[in-house]
């Protein structure tokens, strides 16, 4: 079975801890020079805390993210058991193990109780050993304290990074939506300037096929270019590589109107629009155009661009169905993503239909 990423940080948690198990020498000296039940008790005792110890740091992990908080208690009153079974033969030095037991509940426990668990030790041992005849804390309250601060850090440690983890994940699978959002976007607009493109000169082959052969042909050859070219585009675009210019885009918007036996009247030149705003403005002229040739049943249509906006106009149908398709709505999203405006509704005169996408200055 390979190792899970979450393994080398639990061996390596469960190694800093057992550095600390040295500690337990002291109660284990004194269990062994105990002798009788005693011993035997209290070594049953020291290996349960052993135990115990190192199995609960080794889920700290899995108990915070599932909330097996059950669990957590029953390790805590585990290492507690432990602690008793020591003290008949170790007496005062099995006050050590209580560090061990502050440390393991700050560390598995919610924060308050772990923190509560570690005050209550730090209690006992401060209590017995100025109460209890012939006993001495031998420092071990303080070690408490030392203890559940050093453990304490850690747990915050790993909280922050645990949060960091999930920040990364989560911001990792947002540019993942995104970027399908975005293939998809562009694939719905390559495809449907295309195919409209294609339909249209399909259209006019077949009706040029028997008064004009030669024109005919002519469409059908651009018909086969058209289709290697969409090809190519949607390839392009799942690859992540696709460009897109605003001279390309009026040239084909050209031919595509003119297929379609719409009048066009579009810029020949496109020198003022900055640099920045010149791929917004490609896909305004795609989407715009596409949807003349679909939709609007125009006999002309027109697309003005300057430093600030692009527009593109028809004398057609206008609006005739409430809310915009998915080619209006993804050109919307592409005008947010850069601080643009699109515009729809009817042309000046109130006909037709009119696209416009203004830009910030």
């Amino acid at each position: 079975m390979l190792p899970t990423a979450e393994e080398p940080f639990r061996w390596g948690r469960l190694l800093g801890a057992g550095i600390w198990l040295v500690f337990l020498g002291s109660p284990l000296g004194a269990v062994l020079d105990a002798g009788g039940w005693r011993q035997d008790l209290g070594i049953a005792g020291l290996v349960l805390l052993l135990l115990t110890y190192l199995y609960g740091l080794s889920l700290i992990r899995t108990i915070h993210i599932e909330h097996h908080y059950v669990l957590a208690w029953t390790l805590v009153l585990t290492t507690l058991v432990a602690w008793v079974a020591v003290v008949p033969g170790a007496q005062d030095q099995s006050l050590t193990c209580l560090v061990f037991v502050a440390a393991l509940a700050t560390s598995i426990l919610p924060q308050w109780h772990g923190l509560a668990v570690a005050f209550a030790m730090f209690v006992v041992t401060t209590v017995t050993g100025l109460t209890v005849d012939g006993w001495e804390t031998h420092g071990n309250n303080f070690a408490v304290v030392l203890a559940t601060a050093a453990t304490f850090s850690f747990r915050l440690a790993w909280q922050r990074n645990a949060r960091l983890i999930a920040a990364e994940r989560e911001l990792s699978e947002m540019a993942v939506e995104d970027e399908r959002s975005r293939i998809a976007r562009d694939l719905h607009d390559i495809l449907g300037h295309s195919l409209t493109v294609i339909s249209v000169k399909a259209e006019l082959a077949g009706r040029m096929m028997d008064v004009d052969p030669e024109r005919a042909r002519a469409e059908i050859d651009d018909l086969q270019r058209l289709s290697r070219d969409a090809l190519a585009d949607v390839r392009a675009t799942a690859q992540g590589i696709r460009g897109i210019s605003l001279p390309g885009e009026i040239a084909s918007a050209r031919s595509a109107l003119e297929s379609a036996g719409i009048e066009p009247h579009l810029p020949t030149v496109a020198d003022e629009v900055p640099s920045r705003w010149r791929e917004l403005y490609a896909w305004t002229v795609r989407e715009g155009v596409t949807n003349v040739i679909r939709h609007s049943g125009a006999s002309w249509c027109e697309v003005e661009v300057d430093a600030i906006s692009v527009i593109v106009r028809d004398d057609g149908v206008g609006p005739v169905t409430e809310g915009d398709g998915s080619g209006l709505e993804g050109l919307r999203q592409r005008a947010r993503l850069v601080g643009a405006t699109v515009i729809t509704g009817p042309g000046r005169d109130g006909r037709g239909f009119e696209l416009t996408v203004e830009v910030p200055l």
